[in-house]
């Protein structure tokens, strides 16, 4: 993850967050059971072929959780899993190895089952000009790690939030009193480096938003006919969109169309995640 987070604070805060809501007072079962001082090593296992995500998240938790941990890295980001592989050897005071296993685990499963989703999306439609894209429609909070996951996969980001781009939709359609109003209004307002795209359900409306000056026109939940008949009409004048559960629809087909990108919500809000488990031996005293 080095250099691809834009707010490593943010990912610092997200993370301590999530220590203190797993350890709270303390890990009543490790305090109990694992008499102080007591060193253990362990490993990182895949248990299921994917795509690996999140390593650097290993080193984080631990560091919050006041070092002490060593972590000898076998895998980056974007390796290839198959089952069994061993991610990472763990060593030190087995307290803290516990105290900290089930928040690395939860987000490392969590983005490298994203980056595997994304991975095979993007294998679906090698051979196309269509790029795999994500949207907002993420987990509260972890937007920065599931899109990041996202480009791991081998996809692209769309948006990142509200601020950094604009896509009129339905309702902002339905407001504005049209598409040809709400791409004016948006054209007035936004900074000229902001392109605008325009969330378009019918050709009719597809060829509106084209004439309004769109620089990007969202095919939403149209029929392979009709999102080839749109492409073909825009020719290249405007970036082609496929929108609208995606997740489940034959992308290959899908991107025979001609379109330019194809987003999938469920790439990060319907994700299952990559089944990884810690492993370790205590040396007894």
């Amino acid at each position: 993850m080095n250099g691809h987070f834009t707010h490593i604070d943010s990912i610092q805060q997200l993370l301590a967050d999530a220590l203190r809501e797993d350890i709270g007072g303390g890990d009543i079962t490790t305090l109990s059971v694992i008499p102080e001082g007591t060193e253990a090593t362990g490993s990182l296992i895949v248990k299921e072929d994917g795509v690996l995500c999140g390593v650097e998240i290993i080193e984080r938790v631990y560091g919050l959780l006041g070092g002490g941990v060593t972590v000898s890295l076998y895998k980056k980001d974007g390796d290839l899993l198959v089952k069994g592989d061993v991610i990472a050897d763990l060593g030190g005071d087995a307290r803290t190895l516990l105290s900290g296993e089930r928040v690395i685990l939860n987000v490392m499963q969590h983005m490298s089952g994203i980056a595997t989703s994304t991975k095979r999306a993007v294998c679906a439609v090698a051979g196309t000009s269509a790029r795999i894209v994500d949207t907002r429609k993420t987990t509260p909070l972890m937007r920065q790690l599931e899109k990041y996951a996202v480009r791991v996969g081998g996809g692209s980001n769309h948006r990142f939030a509200l601020y950094d781009g604009v896509l009129i939709k339905d309702n902002h359609i339905a407001a504005a009193g049209g598409i040809t109003n709400a791409v004016r209004a948006a054209k007035a307002m936004a900074p000229h480096t902001i392109k605008i795209e325009v969330e378009v359900e019918t050709v009719e409306q597809a060829m509106e938003a084209l004439e309004s000056g769109a620089d990007i026109i969202m095919l939403d939940n149209m029929d392979e006919p009709t999102m080839k008949h749109c492409v073909e009409l825009i020719g290249g004048r405007a970036l082609t969109e496929a929108s609208g559960n995606m997740g489940q629809r034959d992308l290959l087909s899908v991107a025979k169309t001609g379109v330019d990108l194809i987003s999938i919500g469920a790439l990060t809000h319907s994700v299952k995640a990559l089944d990884i488990s810690l492993k370790f031996k205590v040396k007894h005293q």
